[in-house]
């Protein structure tokens, strides 16, 4: 190969309204209520942010039962099931529940479809926080599809009375099958009112996908534990691209993976900071990539207010500033 050397770069990526109000919400409390203040699971999920906070005094648990009774805790933004609620409230902490107000609807529509006794199919993955709240809202109700092969498989009590729900942060594509193996066994399968999976991941998707058919390597920069973040390398991959990898910082980039390589997608997943970005395309510069083309598939103007807890400022003015998806370049 002896083309020039450049870069795709995706847009939108990174930073979405979710992840910011998230982070936001845990910079906000420290500010309020000084060090520490306890995070139950990573805030979002990226080692970055969460090593960020931790520096300004967050304590991330797994579990509330290790806060200190009377202390300031933050909800994640995948969400908690109501049991995790009540314990932090028999505990006497004081709870700021930063779950992404897309996950906050998909509960809701649990609650409201297991009132009318349907039986829920959420599509996700077992074990994902995101899938635990969720199914933690009406555990009588929900079964969990992990793929389009579980769809093949999964029993239901009354075939009339089904829907299906998924996490926010699912592919597209993979959803969508497992949507139709499963109407395809229970005809009478009922839609949720509206799509769940997040604009954020959608968009995401849509922007690899321009990027990877024209591709020789894609980079997508996101935690291990980021559900959207390895479904981009997946999406990449099945849309073109020869070569896909996921990296924490630019550091971890092999340097044969650029190997007869002419064009380098690279995009971000919805927790990840754009400084993280901007060190892999100075890395992709130093090695030759210096050509870099703005792939543009979408506007990204949605914004979420702060949680509830944290709209009063300390002299008792409410705090209405609106959080959009900052980072992003």
């Amino acid at each position: 190969m002896g083309g020039p050397k450049r870069v795709l770069l995706a847009s939108p990526r990174g930073y979405c309204a979710g992840v910011d109000r998230a982070v936001v919400a845990v910079e906000k409390a420290l500010e309020r209520y000084g060090a520490p203040v306890y995070v139950r699971k990573q805030i979002v999920h990226n080692i970055h942010v969460v090593t960020e906070l931790e520096a300004k005094g967050a304590i991330f648990v797994d579990e509330v039962d290790e806060v200190p009774e009377g202390s300031h805790v933050v909800f994640s933004a995948h969400g908690v099931a109501p049991t995790v609620v009540e314990a932090a409230s028999d505990r006497g902490l004081h709870a700021i529940d930063a779950t992404c107000p897309l996950v906050t609807k998909v509960h809701r529509e649990a609650v409201r479809f297991a009132r009318d006794d349907f039986e829920i199919l959420l599509i996700g993955h077992t074990g994902h926080e995101e899938v635990e709240g969720t199914a933690g809202e009406a555990p009588d109700h929900v079964t969990v599809v992990n793929s389009p092969e579980e769809a093949d498989t999964v029993e239901v009590r009354d075939p009339s009375k089904v829907v299906w729900l998924s996490q926010t942060t699912l592919s597209v594509d993979e959803t969508m099958e497992t949507v139709r193996r499963l109407r395809e066994r229970f005809p009478e399968l009922h839609d949720p009112p509206s799509d769940d999976i997040c604009y954020a991941t959608q968009n995401r998707q849509v922007a690899i996908k321009k990027v990877a058919r024209d591709a020789d390597l894609v980079i997508v920069v996101g935690s291990a534990n980021s559900s959207n973040s390895v479904r981009l390398v997946e999406v990449a991959l099945e849309h073109g691209a020869k070569a896909a990898h996921r990296v924490d910082y630019a550091n971890e980039v092999e340097q044969a993976w650029l190997e007869g390589v002419e064009t380098v997608g690279v995009t971000s997943g919805a927790s990840v900071p754009e400084v993280l970005v901007q060190e892999v395309l100075e890395a992709l510069s130093d090695a030759g990539y210096r050509d870099v083309e703005q792939v543009r598939t979408a506007e990204e103007d949605l914004m979420f207010s702060l949680p509830k807890e944290l709209r009063q400022d300390s002299s008792g003015q409410r705090d209405e500033r609106a959080l959009g998806g900052r980072g992003r370049g």
